[in-house]
């Protein structure tokens, strides 16, 4: 089942960049997220709710939180930098450039998660940064 959310996850991020990108024509990027943001807390928030789970905050662990609003910021952070990447430059492009955070991750998986790195994960990325500099040359050109 994972798989069916991990596919409506990258449908609705290309979705995202593509509006975001024809919403950014006209206005300063970090207004565009700071817009964005405020639907995307309500909409969490609606669906925390809805699913009846606000009363487990009480429950969570000091660790859990530093990494939870770790994560947060780094979110925060990576959404901002793809806004003024997205104002700059082409979405397909920025997009490209931006999923390498795909080769980042598995790095920092392997380092600080202890994930076992196999020569199909090292193809793989090998094969992701690849295909991000084919994308940046076609551009070039």
């Amino acid at each position: 089942m994972w798989i069916i959310f991990a596919l409506l996850g990258a449908l609705f991020a290309a979705i995202a960049v593509v509006v975001s990108k024809a919403g950014l024509k006209n206005i300063n990027p970090s207004l565009a997220f700071a817009i964005q943001s405020i639907l995307i807390l309500v909409i969490s928030w609606a669906v925390v709710l809805f699913q009846k789970q606000q009363s487990a905050i009480a429950t969570i662990e000091k660790r859990t939180w530093i990494f939870v609003i770790s994560g947060g910021i780094a979110t925060c952070l990576s959404s901002l930098f793809t806004f003024r990447a997205l104002k700059l430059g082409e979405a397909s492009l920025v997009t490209s450039i931006e999923r390498l955070s795909l080769v980042f991750a598995i790095i920092l998986a392997i380092i600080f998660l202890k994930e076992k790195l196999n020569w199909q994960v090292i193809v793989g990325m090998v094969l992701m940064v690849a295909g991000a500099v084919l994308i940046g040359l076609s551009r070039e050109g």
